[in-house]
C-alpha cells in the first residue's frame, strides 16, 4: 500500500514536470501526447503486482509505438519523464519476479527501446539527447534494482529452505523415537504371546489387543509426521511440565513470564508435546532478541474439555499462545517475522495445525499455534 502511494506521488510529479517542460519548450498542446503516454505507463505500473509479465510487455509495446509516433509526427521525443518512471518500475519488477527467460526478454526489450530512443531523438547542444540520458539512466537503475532484489529473494528462499530442512530433520528424529517406543511395546507383547499361548490361552486376546493398540498408536504418529529424514540431536521434551523449566530459565535473564497450563495433567501425543515446547521456546527466544523493552510475557496453553464418553464430531485441539507487552516498533516487527517463524510453521503444519503471528492491538506481539488432536487420544 505504501509503495503504491509513493509511486502515485512520484509519477504525478513526473507528469507535472513533463507537461511544464514541453509547454515551455514546444508550446501549444504538444504536452498532451507525452502526458498521455506517461499516464498509461503509470496505470500499468500500478497493475504490476497481479500481472507483472503482461503489464511489462504492454508497456514496452506502448513505449515502442510512442517513440515511432513522436519521431514520425515531429513531436517531443519519447519516452518522457513520466513514461520513464513507469517503465523503470515495470522493468525492475519483471527482472525481479519473472522466470529468468522472461526477465531477460523484458530487460533486452528495454535496452532496444533505449537504442531506439537514441536513434530517433533529435540531437541537443550537449551532443546526447536529454531524453536518451534520462531513459538510459532509468533502464540501468531498473536493471540494477531488479537484479539486486532478485538475488536477495533467492537468498531468503535458500535460508528459509535450510530452516525448513533443519526442522524436518528434528521432527524426523522425534518421529523415530516415538515409533520406536510403540514398536517396543509390540515386540514385548509378541514375545509374551509365545509364552502364554500354551499355559494361559485365555490371555491371548488381552495380548493381541495390546499389540493392536501399540500398532495403532505408531501408525497415528507416523501419519502425522511422515516422510521426514532422521537426524540425531538432544532428546525431545517428554511432557508439558518441562515448560515450567523453560519459563524459569527465560525469566532468569529476561522479563517475567506468566505460565498458564491446563489444571489436569493432559495426555497429549508425544509429537504434540514436543511441538508445543518448541513453539514456546522459539517465541521466547524471539522476545529476547527483538523485544528488549518487554516487561512481561504470557504463555497460555489450553485444550478442549470434551466429554470423554460422548465425543463430538468437532476435532479436539490444543492452543498455545505467547504474548508480550513490548512497545510498538515497526522495525522490530519486521525482524520478529523472520526465519524463526518459518521453522515454527513447518513444525506446526506437519501436524495439520495452524500458526499465526503479528502485533497485538496497541502494543506487544502475539504468536498463536493451534494443534489438532486425534480423537482416540481422548478416549
Amino acid at each position: 500500500m505504501a509503495a503504491g502511494a509513493g509511486l502515485v506521488v512520484v509519477h504525478g510529479a513526473a507528469l507535472a514536470v513533463t507537461a511544464v517542460a514541453i509547454a515551455d519548450s514546444w508550446g501549444g498542446d504538444y504536452w498532451v501526447f507525452g502526458c498521455a503516454t506517461g499516464l498509461v505507463m503509470g496505470v500499468l505500473a500500478l497493475m504490476r503486482s497481479r500481472h507483472t509479465g503482461w503489464a511489462a510487455g504492454v508497456a514496452l509495446g506502448v513505449a515502442a509505438v510512442a517513440i515511432v509516433v513522436a519521431w514520425a509526427g515531429h513531436l517531443p521525443a519519447e519516452p518522457g519523464p513520466a513514461a520513464v518512471v513507469g517503465l523503470s518500475v515495470l522493468i525492475g519488477s519483471a527482472i525481479r519476479s519473472l522466470p529468468i527467460r522472461w526477465a531477460a526478454a523484458v530487460a533486452a526489450g528495454g535496452l532496444v527501446l533505449v537504442v531506439g530512443t537514441g536513434l530517433t531523438a533529435p540531437a541537443s547542444a550537449a551532443g546526447v539527447p536529454a531524453v536518451l540520458t534520462f531513459f538510459g539512466a532509468g533502464w540501468l537503475a531498473a536493471l540494477a534494482t531488479g537484479l539486486g532484489l532478485r538475488l536477495l529473494d533467492t537468498r531468503r528462499r535458500t535460508v528459509a529452505e535450510q530452516v525448513r530442512r533443519a526442522e524436518r530433520l528434528e521432527l524426523a528424529r522425534e518421529l523415530h523415537d516415538i515409533v520406536a517406543h510403540h514398536m517396543t511395546g509390540v515386540v514385548l507383547h509378541a514375545q509374551a504371546i509365545q509364552v502364554v499361548r500354551r499355559k494361559y490361552p485365555e490371555k491371548l486376546d488381552e495380548y493381541l489387543a495390546g499389540i493392536e493398540t501399540a500398532s495403532s498408536d505408531a501408525l497415528v504418529a507416523m501419519r502425522r509426521v511422515v516422510g521426514l529424514l532422521r537426524d540425531t540431536s538432544d532428546p525431545a521434551p517428554s511432557g508439558p511440565g518441562q515448560l515450567s523449566e523453560l519459563v524459569a530459565r527465560f525469566t532468569s535473564h529476561g522479563p517475567s513470564v506468566y505460565l498458564d497450563l491446563p489444571d489436569d495433567e493432559p495426555d497429549w501425543p508425544p509429537e504434540v508435546v514436543s511441538t508445543v515446547y518448541r513453539v514456546v521456546q522459539e517465541a521466547l527466544t524471539n522476545i529476547t532478541k527483538h523485544a528488549p523493552h518487554a516487561q512481561s510475557v504470557t504463555v497460555r496453553v489450553t485444550h478442549d474439555h470434551i466429554d470423554r464418553t460422548t465425543i463430538s464430531q468437532a476435532q479436539p485441539s490444543i492452543t498455545v499462545e505467547i504474548t508480550d507487552d513490548a512497545p510498538a516498533h515497526p522495525a522490530r516487527y519486521t525482524h520478529r517475522s523472520g526465519y524463526g517463524l518459518v521453522g515454527m510453521r513447518e513444525r506446526v503444519e506437519a501436524l495439520d495445525g495452524t500458526l499465526s503471528a503479528g502485533p497485538c492491538s496497541g502494543s506487544g506481539w502475539s504468536v498463536r499455534a493451534v494443534l489438532p488432536l486425534p480423537v482416540r487420544e481422548l478416549r
